[in-house]
């Protein structure tokens, strides 16, 4: 293993690094405020972050969950956050349905004959030994498909032809994995014998774009598939001359139960030790490329933040804790895991974030605070605002992994990365180390370090309510 690359950086030091603004802000003690400064300087010239998630990507690659890969990669990230010098570093253990392919491969059948790029969608029924033949018919959308009569489906292949757009927010992404979620079960209702979709994703290669489908075990309803986004298109222009079927075979490996974890390290506090500042990732991926925007980019930005506030000369009043969670990406098994294994001390965690939307510059600071907070959340907007980052609303998510911390109540931020090339990339072959920009990833670095380490040092309330606020609670 490559000796591990970072810096002791002391406060000092960190101011001589140069790069960042002053910060001037009379709602933020001005001690904070200095060091965040320091913080900031720092992150942007971070090495540890970057460092982390190019030996992971190179070291251990893929990591699907539930496999020997990403039992490798808990293993791998806990000798590196204890060579760190982090608190605490453990796993958290728990079991999941494992779900693997073995085999995936579609063909045009009959006088237009022809191979088709797929990648079987996780969860996918295998098809039956040698595989299944049925006759296409196109839906535009998941809408249209449940619309439809039983009679239109049955015995037949279903294809969903719905494209995705490109947005800097990622939101077109909402409306178009409803049809990678739900096209094999309103298929199967109907008497389909499989499911086709169009990648969810927005390159024009031929590089389907795998996900997740929705599953109550280890398996699906169907046999289910992505089409690459040229590839859809060809279908689509042989139906229109008369029709096509296709010859589907795809073969799975699956268990009801595999272990994952997730990967926990800390910053022990001082004076407020027993309050909880949570940053986190996660740190399985798909099993097509090696992870590297799909989330080790998160990792490494959560780490190399983390990092950066461990070696100042003094510790944060809170507890830092860095949460590199397991099984995101075939259902939020490790947040669930989390939240349910802390439940009894969820009051604790005073802040949440996730970085899980790729590596590219924060462009937006969100919150979810008390209404007596919105103060703290003006302050740490009016702090980061030097680093391009404007200020959002107060409906901050925090992430996938953080969902399940923010609706038992704890305030969380989202600062928001821009997407517009992360679905290209997004589940596919291409996901990859070199797609990284190192100084957008540095400035997502010093994001997650200045803010994190002002709600680990203030003792800001962000549940606050306005009442309280005011005095008259």
């Amino acid at each position: 293993m490559r000796q591990f690359r970072h810096m002791a950086i002391t406060l000092a030091g960190m101011v001589a690094l140069g790069g960042a603004p002053a910060l001037a802000d009379s709602a933020m003690p001005e001690p904070v405020a200095k060091t965040a400064e320091g913080l900031i300087a720092a992150g942007l010239a971070d090495e540890t972050g970057l460092a982390f998630v190019e030996d992971l990507t190179t070291e251990i690659g893929a990591r699907l969950a539930g496999s020997p890969d990403e039992a490798r990669a808990r293993d791998w990230a806990v000798e590196e956050l204890q060579a760190l010098g982090f608190d605490s570093v453990r796993v958290e253990d728990f079991t999941i349905p494992y779900w693997g392919r073995t085999h995936e491969s579609a063909r045009v059948v009959g006088a237009n004959a022809q191979e088709l790029v797929i990648t079987a969608l996780g969860g996918s029924q295998p098809t039956p030994e040698g595989g299944l033949e049925g006759d296409i018919v196109r839906f535009g959308s998941l809408a249209d498909l449940m619309a439809s009569a039983p009679g239109d489906v049955h015995g037949k292949i279903v294809f969903i032809d719905e494209k995705m757009y490109k947005t800097q927010d990622g939101s077109g992404y909402g409306l178009a994995v409803r049809k990678r979620g739900e096209c094999a079960k309103a298929a199967a209702e109907k008497g389909a014998l499989a499911c086709l979709i169009r990648s969810v994703g927005t390159q024009p290669h031929r590089m389907p774009h795998t996900g997740g489908m929705l599953r109550t075990g280890a398996l699906g309803d169907l046999p289910a598939a992505a089409l690459s986004g040229p590839d859809a298109d060809q279908l689509t222009r042989l139906l229109a001359r008369g029709g096509a079927r296709v010859a589907l075979d795809i073969g799975v490996e699956y268990a009801d139960a595999a272990p994952s974890g997730n990967v926990i390290a800390e910053i022990e506090g001082t004076d407020l030790k027993d309050e909880i500042v949570l940053i986190g990732c996660h740190l399985d991926s798909w099993d097509l490329g090696t992870g590297a925007l799909d989330d080790g980019a998160g990792c490494g930005i959560v780490v190399g933040a983390a990092k950066l506030i461990l070696d100042l000369p003094e510790r944060p009043r809170r507890t830092i804790r860095v949460v590199l969670y397991g099984a995101e990406e075939v259902g939020l098994f490790g947040a669930s895991a989390y939240a349910r294994q802390h439940a009894a001390d969820l009051d604790r965690h005073v802040l949440a974030s996730e970085s899980d939307f790729g590596a590219g510059r924060i462009w937006r600071f969100q919150t979810n605070f008390g209404d007596g907070a919105l103060g703290y959340a003006d302050a740490m907007k009016r702090m980061l605002a030097p680093l391009g980052v404007t200020p959002g609303d107060n409906s901050a998510g925090g992430g996938p992994d953080i969902g399940v911390l923010r609706r038992a109540g704890v305030p969380v931020v989202t600062p928001g990365q821009d997407g517009q090339d992360y679905f290209d990339y997004h589940h596919t072959p291409d996901d990859t180390f070199d797609k990284i920009d190192p100084g957008a990833f540095r400035q997502n670095v010093a994001v997650y370090a200045a803010f994190t380490y002002v709600a680990a040092e203030t003792g800001w309330d962000f549940r606050k309510s306005a009442a309280a606020d005011t005095g008259t609670e």
